[in-house]
């Protein structure tokens, strides 16, 4: 997996202190993107104690369901023929009095293993409860959203990981399909895993259609592609696949994916050596050449006022997909009325 940098520390970090079992004695878990989050919780849940010291040692609670006293009171316990004790509270963003932990959190029991998932946001950091806790030498990760950019590398670091490999272009479409929720990202790319042999360990466009549903010819990755391209046959042939295979695309998957899309080409016009396809990536902060090489095809399709129109059309298709000044289209004519747009 691609290293997140996070608020104290990275999720590799953590997971690798935890493996080699070098503890802190507080954690808090905080931040946008739960999938990291539940990993590391749940390697705390399922690895710290030995299965049979977890029944009078091991406490999963959440935040609605306690107060921040009782927390305080289990921490303090000692744990029973067992090294530690592991609290771990989950949903912890409905805690309420957490100012009654900072006590606890400058002086934590070494032998409590007390942790916080905090989902959804993060702490106020005027809250006295962080310099607390980091007084006590808790670990503070903050777990934020990929980018989508960040996306196909996350899918190959994930496949490395279970011995499998998977194209550039397969991992883009992967991603465009399902999205940045990881949680649902990572099922399917389960899903896949499963599908293959021991023999063979790629991920293919064949793989990806019959396990995901991912159609190799008409997706929302050819979709962008005919549209970078200006390809008006083959993006009419995807849109009208579309119609027949809604669950193929929506406008509501093609939205945000073409607003990144002109959104990023508007300011790569701004790049000093704009026809340079590593200047771009540079300047866009992507990740290599190849992934600039659609913004530069784009500026030779695109002038800078038609991108700029662009974006303003896909705000008004947007707004219109939300029922505003918009009593009776339907989201397929919506769609087809912005692709025309944006081609002709």
């Amino acid at each position: 997996m691609p290293e997140r940098k996070n608020t104290g520390v990275s999720y590799e970090t953590v997971m690798r202190d935890l493996t080699a079992r070098k503890f802190s004695p507080i954690y808090i878990l905080m931040g946008e993107e739960s999938y990291y989050i539940d990993k590391i919780s749940e390697y705390i849940a399922e690895n710290i104690l030995k299965p049979e010291e977890k029944d009078f040692n091991q406490n999963i609670v959440f935040g609605a369901d306690i107060s921040a006293a009782q927390i305080v009171d289990l921490a303090k316990g000692f744990p029973m023929m067992s090294e530690y004790r592991v609290l771990i509270v989950k949903e912890s963003q409905n805690l309420k009095n957490t100012e009654q932990l900072e006590k606890y959190f400058k002086n934590p029991a070494k032998s409590t293993i007390l942790v916080f998932c905090h989902k959804n946001g993060t702490i106020d950091k005027r809250k006295k409860i962080i310099p607390s806790a980091l007084e006590g030498g808790a670990v503070i990760f903050e777990s934020k959203k990929l980018y989508d950019r960040e996306l196909p590398g996350f899918i190959e670091s994930y496949l490395k990981n279970h011995r499998a490999t998977i194209d550039a272009k397969t991992a883009q479409v992967i991603a465009e399909h399902v999205g940045a929720d990881l949680n649902r990202l990572t099922s399917e790319l389960d899903k896949v895993l499963i599908s293959l042999s021991d023999s063979d360990r790629r991920v293919t466009a064949d793989v990806v259609e019959n396990e995901i549903g991912v159609s190799k010819e008409f997706n929302t990755f050819e979709l962008r592609n005919a549209i970078v391209k200006r390809d008006v046959f083959k993006a009419n042939q995807i849109i009208k696949y579309f119609d027949s295979n809604p669950k193929a695309g929506s406008l509501f998957s093609i939205l945000p994916l073409l607003f990144s899309y002109f959104e990023n080409l508007m300011i790569a016009y701004y790049s000093p050596n704009k026809m340079n396809e590593n200047s771009v990536a540079e300047f866009l902060e992507l990740r290599n050449g190849w992934a600039a090489k659609d913004y530069v095809i784009g500026m030779r399709n695109y002038s800078g006022m038609k991108t700029m129109q662009i974006i303003s059309k896909i705000r008004e298709i947007d707004a219109k997909s939300k029922g505003l000044d918009n009593p009776n289209t339907s989201a397929g004519d919506l769609m087809k009325e912005l692709i025309f747009f944006i081609l002709h």
